[in-house]
């Protein structure tokens, strides 16, 4: 039986959190400096070191990286607030919980790894589900838990923004993560990151890890396909063709 990392990226493939993640941003900005945050980054396919980082340096701030940690820490405390908002305002996207509910199919251990349900592609495969996320852990964990994704995801093998600004980074990381857990090698093609950017798939790429993108951010699917992604689905709705993408034996 082969292992499967699947590392899901959260907004705009799992989920659309419609402006939280700004919202928190603003708040912790004028807790810190005392004013209005003019914009924050580019958040799509970003670490939130990488953007904090962007948006006090385009916000003035005199040496960002001196504030970079505790706006980190204010970042993660505020994941009670941002619960409440990601309840009135966020919305899972769709066919996302059905597909973590049928890759839940081919979990370890009892009830899971059945290899029922996908077609012939599975074959016998046990499949992990983390993510893969820019998001602080805090409130990666309060987006997913606020709509009830989070029922199918070992957040503990996934790898979240506070760790690097790199995307790819993250992929080592995930990778560590889950195999002290599930003493498997998730190495090479055996790591498979869902994603909406660009950066998702140049971050499996760089990582010798297979990239399915899917077109729900901001993205199209032909750039999509363009950057590199060995799978592009317009969404996650059609659940065997989410499947298909995923279980796909790699090619030698």
């Amino acid at each position: 039986m082969r292992g499967l990392l699947v590392l899901w990226d959260i907004d705009f493939t799992l989920i659309d959190a419609r402006g939280v993640g700004a919202r928190l941003y603003r708040m912790v900005f004028r807790d810190m400096f005392g004013a209005e945050l003019p914009a924050a980054a580019d958040m799509a396919g970003r670490t939130d070191r990488a953007i904090v980082l962007d948006t006090l340096a385009r916000a003035g701030i005199p040496e960002p990286r001196q504030h970079l940690d505790q706006f980190l820490a204010r970042l993660a405390a505020l994941a009670p607030t941002g619960r409440e908002l990601a309840e009135r305002h966020s919305r899972a996207l769709p066919g996302a919980a059905a597909a973590l509910d049928a890759l839940a199919a081919f979990a370890p251990g009892p009830g899971g790894a059945s290899g029922n349900g996908a077609g012939d592609q599975a074959g016998q495969v046990s499949v992990v589900q983390s993510v893969l996320t820019g998001n602080v852990r805090p409130m990666a964990e309060m987006k997913l838990r606020a709509l009830g994704l989070d029922g199918h995801l070992d957040l503990e093998a996934g790898a979240y923004g506070e760790s690097h600004e790199v995307r790819a980074e993250l992929v080592h990381l995930a990778r560590d993560n889950a195999a002290r857990r599930y003493g498997t090698d998730f190495s090479g093609a055996a790591t498979v990151l869902v994603g909406d950017t660009p950066l998702d798939v140049a971050a499996a790429l760089e990582t010798g890890a297979r990239a399915v993108a899917v077109a729900t951010g901001g993205t199209t699917a032909a750039r999509l396909a363009e950057s590199g992604a060995h799978a592009v689905l317009p969404d996650l709705t059609d659940t065997p063709a989410v499947l298909a993408a995923i279980l796909t034996t790699p090619y030698p």
